[in-house]
């Protein structure tokens, strides 16, 4: 069976990098009818925080994102403890001491030398003695994994094949001094315990792929496929990571985009297949295809998202939006005139109470000097009672007969006068929903 994960850490609220690799994971195991996994990475007790894993679950949520388990990291240390002691009774576990200020000095060293800046294990040479000493003098060190010295290498789902000189890569930190179970470890125990399938990740991952994949063959797991998809950019290729605070999901929610404007887009955003709506969860899985996706860094734009939002909101039936009509004071019976004159004049369903301020309350007219005799002159031929549909048709051509004028003329200043807009719906709709509130230009 297909089994995917999202494996996120709950130190911040997810953005829209997240989602991408979120989704991804979703949709194939959604399209092969397999178990997708929330996993909470939260073994760093200091920066994992209970109202992200919140956040993320109700961001998840919104987007129709729903997982079939969840599962935390915090729950699994004795697991990863447990592989810890398995790679140290196989000899591919070592403890070392170096300061961060003495790795430092080694990697200048090496650069200077031109070496790759990797570690030295000299670690690997000290005797129980130097250790001891160390021990006491440091108290616990890190704890690294000894890769095995040779190409490492996988067909990626993205990127194709994938070759990696370990020897290029430092032996990976696995568990920190204070006892901290690092990612790393925490990924390939999990991965491999819960069967995990598919392995969808961004391509700032490739590196640590490698060396997981050594450490999952180590402790007898099957590796599974990898994925790794292209880092989004902004909209002129500008790196998004110092935007991406201004990116999360529940920011985006509050703006007004529509889960289906944001689906949409990330599940075909840097495919060669094009972005297109889709109003249903189906027709997202049915057409997604990991191999299609490329490698280029993705260009992305938060204000794509508004137009699309406005095009899925287009197809929605009155019933879909009533509770957001009815909160705003529309009355019931006006509720059906109202969705239809706005439906096609909004981009976000937050622009609805702007249109029925403008109902209620009476636009701020906007007229022309030169139109000022002849406003006055159409307001004053309104029809008296209530106005319907065809009041608008009946009223203007009883001031182009008494006025003579016609075509944009006739209309625009009138529009103007009685919306303060020189576009929207058709005018015919509108004026019932003004004469409703007595707005009557």
């Amino acid at each position: 069976m297909t089994i995917t994960r999202f494996a996120p850490s709950p130190t911040g609220y997810i953005h829209v990098g997240n989602l991408r690799t979120a989704l991804m994971n979703y949709l194939i195991a959604r399209k092969n009818g397999g178990e997708f996994i929330l996993r909470i990475d939260d073994t760093d007790p200091v920066r994992s925080k209970e109202e992200y894993v919140d956040g993320l679950k109700e961001d998840l949520t919104w987007l129709g994102l729903h997982w079939d388990r969840v599962e935390r990291q915090s729950e699994r240390l004795d697991k990863y403890h447990a592989a810890a002691d398995e790679l140290r009774k196989i000899g591919r576990f070592y403890e070392a001491w170096e300061t961060p200020t003495e790795l430092d000095l080694k990697r200048k060293k090496q650069l200077n030398m031109g070496k790759p800046p990797v570690y030295d294990r000299a670690a690997l040479n000290l005797s129980e003695a130097e250790k001891a000493k160390l021990r006491d003098e440091r108290g616990p060190g890190v704890w690294r994994f000894k890769l095995d010295q040779e190409r490492i290498e996988w067909k990626d789902g993205i990127l194709g094949d994938i070759s990696i000189d370990a020897a290029s890569v430092s032996d990976p930190v696995l568990i920190r001094g204070d006892g901290q179970i690092l990612y790393t470890l925490a990924s390939v125990v999990d991965d491999t315990e819960m069967g995990v399938t598919n392995v969808v990740r961004g391509s700032d991952h490739v590196t640590n792929t490698a060396t997981q994949i050594q450490i999952m063959q180590a402790l007898g797991g099957t590796v599974p496929t990898f994925a790794h998809h292209s880092l989004l950019t902004g909209p002129q290729g500008e790196a998004l990571s110092k935007r991406l605070g201004v990116l999360a999901l529940r920011d985006l929610r509050e703006r007004g985009v529509h889960p289906f404007a944001l689906l949409s887009t990330m599940a075909r955003l840097g495919s060669s297949d094009p972005i297109e709506l889709r109003t249903d969860m189906e027709s997202l899985i049915d057409g997604f295809d990991i191999e299609r996706f490329g490698s280029a860094p993705t260009k992305f734009d938060v204000e794509d998202l508004f137009p699309m939002t406005g095009r899925y909101l287009q197809t929605l039936p009155l019933e879909a939006v009533a509770s957001d009509i009815a909160a705003l004071g529309v009355p019931e019976d006006k509720a059906a005139l109202f969705w239809q004159v706005t439906r096609e004049n909004i981009t976000t369903l937050h622009d609805l109470k702007g249109w029925w301020q403008m109902f209620s309350e009476g636009a701020e007219p906007v007229i022309a000097d030169e139109d000022k005799e002849f406003v006055a002159e159409a307001l004053a031929l309104l029809p008296e009672g209530e106005f319907d549909e065809s009041t608008w048709g009946t009223w203007t051509a009883a001031v182009k007969e008494q006025t003579g004028r016609k075509g944009k003329g006739l209309f625009m200043p009138l529009r103007l006068a009685l919306t303060g807009k020189p576009h929207g719906p058709d005018m015919g709709a509108v004026l019932p929903l003004l004469q409703v509130v007595k707005a009557r230009g």
